[in-house]
């Protein structure tokens, strides 16, 4: 060994392990004597580590030379870890066999908010990307937290690590792989803020708040924290408190506290571009959407070191054509999202997809509901009838304006179009719990019944021959069919329930199903009562005679049932049906004894009786011929049917006398 690292080695036991500083200048000077010392360079890259210089610490590793670097690979992997290049990181510390250090590099290249117990780093929310394994990452620490822990206080960080791992899964839609889903009284500030990211993904927001505020209370008592890092913590779970009052509902409050938050004040790119977010999205009322829309889009890019998580960055792209929505840019939404549709086909369960079909057909309708929009969304539904979103935005306006039928053969259609697809994993989109559930609530407003249990029993067909089974999808379905008369729907149930106890034994409702399914058919299940709550006790409260007074309650009957139960049975008689008595249309002075005048019918100026009224009325009437020509000769004859030879005048006669009557008028 040589004077240099000697010293060195004098110098790191005697100095503090806060004085980095100190340190890195003994290894620059240990390293001009002595320029391939691993220790030495060892030394220097976990200072600059410390010292959060993770660029300098990526170069002294690059200049140090391989064989230096294959003598240090748990600082190797962790310098790569710290620079964004996970995956060679990733790599790197699976080769090391039999270190802690190395396994805890491991986990945390797919970890959030998780502590180094070999540096004690604390890596927030939003500060790093990682290759979101979380799978891989909690089996890590299942195993790390088996075996003793040399380091002290190293427990308590595989707990705290253990913990951000089941909220990632819980974000991911992985909620299964958790062990413990009990959320418990935290001591630690860390701790408590991924148990309230795990409530919060589980949609337990009142619960998420509530931890929170514990963090938050922790944080400001800790004596660990500077004052820097303590507003460091706070403004991060402050922007997750705005997001859980935004979601809750609490307008006012999240205003408020989005004026507290100040975006500049917060020390990474990541965690300001969600504190700003979050600020648009907490605004009740976004009275100048151009405003908010560059607000957004000011955000400087993010570094490779500082990205966002995968279910981060989808809400956001999903904000920002919502805000391009509001400022009209419908052509600019249409391009981008049938550029992504290009890449990532349809069908598909995942729910960004589905949101970015949403978001395709506003823009397409121009934001406008009712008729109007669906009038813009059929022609796309033709050209994409495999795409769950767009379907299900046609079924939800459909609904909107109270036309059920045409929301059901919408729904119908998409599930048959999926159906007779080829395709292997297609089949996983048309028995989705999710679709099945909105079908199946389409049939209730309907009241079809049957149509209820055939899809039920199809869905619980599929998904029981699988590894992967939706429980709560499998429990509707078995309850559904356990009611049917026919004998197959009874066996179906009594299979499904089979298999959900089998599954997991300590599940009531799996064993409650189970012994109602076997109840009329086997004596086998006499034992699995003991695991229920006896009947006694469930039926303590309830007063037998009170409920025999009130009578039995009758359902609220669906629209068809009611138009049903209106229609006549066939086997009743028909009833007689009521004689209308219609008024009397004769005259008031009418008199029975009278004989009615034979020219009633004709109209009041070709009676006989027509008197006109007025002078000229009556030379009218005297002018008009009446009767016949005579045939003898050219005579008319007249009302007494004698001829009259003065009657007809010369046409010149009555010109003449006109002529003669404007002469005089003149003198």
């Amino acid at each position: 060994m040589s004077s240099g690292t000697q010293s060195l080695n004098v110098l790191l036991q005697h100095t503090g392990l806060d004085d980095h500083e100190e340190i890195l200048k003994a290894c620059n000077a240990t390293l001009k004597q002595s320029k391939k010392d691993p220790k030495t360079f060892q030394a220097k890259i976990v200072a600059l580590l410390k010292l959060d210089r993770y660029d300098d610490a990526l170069r002294v590793l690059e200049d140090a030379g391989e064989d230096v670097r294959n003598e240090i690979p748990l600082e190797r992997s962790y310098t790569l870890y710290k620079n964004g290049q996970l995956a060679e990181a990733r790599s790197i510390a699976q080769g090391i066999t039999n270190d802690r250090g190395a396994r805890h590099v491991e986990a945390q290249a797919v970890c959030v908010h998780c502590k180094f117990p070999y540096g004690d780093l604390v890596l927030t929310f939003v500060q790093s990307y990682r290759l979101e394994h979380f799978d891989q990452a909690a089996l890590l620490y299942q195993d790390l937290a088996k075996t003793h822990a040399p380091i002290d206080n190293e427990g308590n960080d595989i707990r705290i690590n253990d913990g951000a791992v089941e909220a990632q899964l819980e974000w991911t839609g992985q909620g299964n792989l958790v062990q413990n889903r009990v959320r418990s009284r935290e001591d630690f500030f860390e701790a408590a803020y991924n148990a309230a990211c795990a409530s919060i993904a589980q949609g337990d927001l009142a619960q998420g708040d509530v931890l929170l505020k514990r963090s938050r209370d922790l944080c400001n008592a800790s004596g660990d924290l500077s004052d820097e890092e303590k507003t460091a913590e706070l403004l991060s779970i402050q922007v997750q408190q705005l997001y859980v009052l935004t979601r809750l509902g609490k307008g006012s409050d999240a205003e408020q506290l989005a004026s507290q938050i100040t975006s500049e004040d917060i020390p990474d790119a990541s965690t300001q571009y969600v504190a700003q977010n979050n600020s648009i999205s907490a605004s009740a009322d976004i009275k100048n959407p151009y405003m908010a829309h560059r607000l957004l889009h000011t955000t400087l890019s993010l570094p490779d070191t500082d990205k966002l998580f995968t279910f981060q960055s989808d809400r956001i792209e999903e904000n920002a054509f919502i805000l391009d929505l509001l400022v009209s840019k419908y052509g600019g939404v249409i391009e981008s999202t049938s550029k992504i549709f290009t890449e990532q086909p349809h069908p598909t369960i995942a729910s960004h997809l589905n949101s970015l079909s949403v978001l395709n057909a506003a823009a397409h309708a121009q934001n406008r509901l009712g008729r109007f929009g669906i009038k813009h969304m059929l022609p796309l539904l033709e050209k994409r009838p495999l795409d769950v979103g767009l379907a299900l935005v046609v079924v939800q306006l459909y609904i909107l304006t109270n036309n059920h039928a045409s929301a059901v053969t919408v729904m119908e259609s998409l599930l048959k179009h999926l159906e007779s697809s080829e395709a292997f994993d297609h089949q996983d989109v048309r028995f989705a719990p999710g679709l099945i559930a909105t079908a199946v609530s389409l049939y209730i407003l309907q009241g079809r019944k049957t149509q209820i249990k055939t899809e039920l029993a199809k869905a619980a067909s599929y998904w029981r021959h699988k590894s992967k089974r939706p429980t709560s999808l499998l429990q509707a379905a078995g309850l559904g069919l356990l009611e049917s008369n026919n004998s197959e729907d009874q066996d179906l149930s009594r299979e499904i329930f089979a298999t959900l106890h089998d599954q997991d034994p300590t599940s009531r409702v799996a064993t409650a199903g189970y012994i109602a399914a076997h109840a009329l058919s086997s004596d086998l299940v006499a034992d699995q009562t003991k695991g229920l709550t006896p009947t006694s006790r469930l039926v303590a409260g309830i007063d037998a005679s009170a409920l025999e007074e009130a009578g039995v309650p009758q359902p609220k009957l669906s629209a068809d049932a009611q138009a049903a139960s209106r229609k006549r049975a066939l086997d009743e008689k028909p009833k007689p049906a009521k004689k209308r008595s219609r008024k009397s249309r004769l005259p008031k002075e009418f008199d029975p004894s009278k004989t009615p005048d034979p020219e009633r019918w004709l109209p009041l100026k070709e009676r006989s009786s027509y008197k006109p009224k007025g002078k000229k009325g009556r030379q009218k009437v005297a002018g008009l011929t009446q009767g016949g020509v005579d045939k003898a000769g050219d005579t008319a004859t007249g009302p007494s049917g004698k001829g009259s030879e003065g009657v007809i005048k010369a046409a010149g006669a009555g010109v003449a006398n006109k002529a003669k009557n404007k002469k005089k008028s003149k003198k």
